[in-house]
């Protein structure tokens, strides 16, 4: 079955990339024709998965970047369809009629319930964890068994696991891997760097023993330097450490050299961090990382920035309370007046369950100098329901579309920010599109 599995798949792949469109449709039909394709597939080149709730879309990205720079014949599945059936498609529609896939290197975004379809079934040379976080209960269910989901299929796992060396969440996986080789990434204590936090934190007890996890800082969540008083699970030696941190530069530096964030937050700077191990494992010049760095490109709706009239309309996306946080710091630092859409849709993409928001630092935008805010969504009262038990005192709206929310804050002289979540993002930048094309 797998030459008609193959074939379906690359034929309809073809049929609707001539169509100008994508999916994962051809996945789903070569995995009805044959179930175990991707066991069956002659691959003959490193396959790195990257995983993880926050930035495995930004890591993996930059990690297929690195290996073209270094000059690798790279496939990746770059727009996103990262679930099992997105994967076979991308496997598949590059692979010949035998089963062969011709690559220099193969570097696989991959959803956190989908390592376990995914890892056992291919030949993985290494598999890059980045967090894990509260995120969308309604599909991923309580983290604990998310997680779990992982640890099954890691007992035989012998090649490399990239590990977020400042999340337990993350470190407990070497736990079940003792066959595997471990690189873990992380960053020093630099300026942001808190003893106490008030954030959403999952990582509050030992996967070991139970105890309570005590930690010297945070970063930010449960993030940072951490050790179980009652064994010896801890933050691990490091192997590839960002240092002298300076936020407002966007730079770092890692074996003497100074390199950039591409993007904003300490959290990309994980992302970063994650690319770094993997140019230590594969032996990939500085060069090529700074490279990947100063040429990536910003992705739509990630603090991506518009400009009009001499004032910035900036979108966000928000998702859980962690990266939502984030953005919230990112925001609070801006001592300019400023005007707030929040776009919250609770659709099986967003997740059904909103309690997330109560879990977000949304007190961190009610400043003087936030003159308006208006909410929208298909839980745009939840939402605005949440900045008023929260305390806000500007002027607070709620509006039934995106583009009547953008018409109220557009009248103001101010600086916007929009903040929307998965199913509201690609809907909230066109219409931003949009009205800066009229007003403008």
């Amino acid at each position: 079955m797998r030459f008609l599995s193959i074939l379906a798949t690359k034929s309809s792949a073809a049929i609707l990339q001539k169509m100008g469109r994508g999916g994962s449709m051809p996945g789903q039909i070569g995995l009805k024709l044959d179930p175990q394709i991707l066991k069956k597939l002659k691959i003959h080149a490193p396959v790195i998965l990257v995983t993880g709730t926050n930035g495995k879309t930004s890591t993996a990205n930059m990690i297929a970047s690195l290996f073209e720079q270094a000059g690798y014949e790279v496939i990746s599945n770059r727009k996103g369809d990262n679930l099992r059936e997105g994967i076979v498609t991308t496997l598949l529609s590059h692979a010949d009629l035998s089963g062969r896939v011709k690559a220099g290197a193969i570097v696989l975004e991959v959803d956190e319930l989908n390592i376990k379809h995914i890892l056992p079934n291919l030949p993985v040379s290494a598999l890059v964890v980045n967090n894990f976080f509260r995120d969308q209960l309604d599909r991923a269910r309580e983290m604990e068994q998310l997680i779990e989901s992982i640890e099954n299929v890691l007992p035989g796992y012998d090649q490399t696991l990239i590990l977020n060396g400042n999340d337990p969440n993350v470190v407990r996986l070497s736990l079940k891997a003792p066959r595997a080789h471990i690189v873990y990434f992380g960053l020093a204590k630099n300026e942001a760097s808190v003893t106490s936090t008030r954030e959403a934190s999952e990582g509050k007890f030992c996967p070991r023993c139970g105890h309570r996890l005590q930690y010297a800082y945070y970063q930010y969540s449960h993030i940072g330097s951490f050790s179980c008083p009652h064994c010896h699970f801890r933050t691990p030696i490091l192997n590839v450490e960002l240092k002298n941190i300076d936020l407002k530069n966007h730079t770092f530096t890692l074996h003497g050299e100074t390199f950039k964030d591409p993007y904003d937050g300490l959290y990309s700077m994980y992302n970063c961090a994650a690319v770094l191990a993997v140019a230590d494992l594969y032996d990939i010049s500085s060069h090529c990382v700074k490279e990947v760095f100063k040429h990536a490109p910003q992705p739509k709706g990630r603090n991506e920035r518009f400009e009009l009239d001499g004032r910035s309309i900036i979108l966000n996306l928000v998702k859980n309370p962690t990266g939502a946080n984030e953005v919230m710091k990112v925001i609070e630092e801006d001592e300019d007046k400023k005007s707030i859409v929040i776009v919250l849709n609770d659709r099986e993409q967003d997740g059904t369950d909103v309690s997330w928001i109560y879990d977000t630092h949304f007190e961190k935008l009610m400043k003087p100098t936030t003159h308006r805010i208006v909410t929208t969504g298909t839980r745009g009262f939840d939402m605005a329901l949440r900045l008023y038990y929260g305390g806000y005192q500007g002027v607070l709206e709620e509006k039934e579309t995106i583009e009547q929310a953008l018409d109220e804050v557009f009248r103001d002289p101010d600086d916007i920010y929009v903040i929307a979540t998965y199913t509201a993002l690609l809907p909230a930048r066109n219409a931003i599109v949009k009205q800066v094309k009229n007003y403008g």
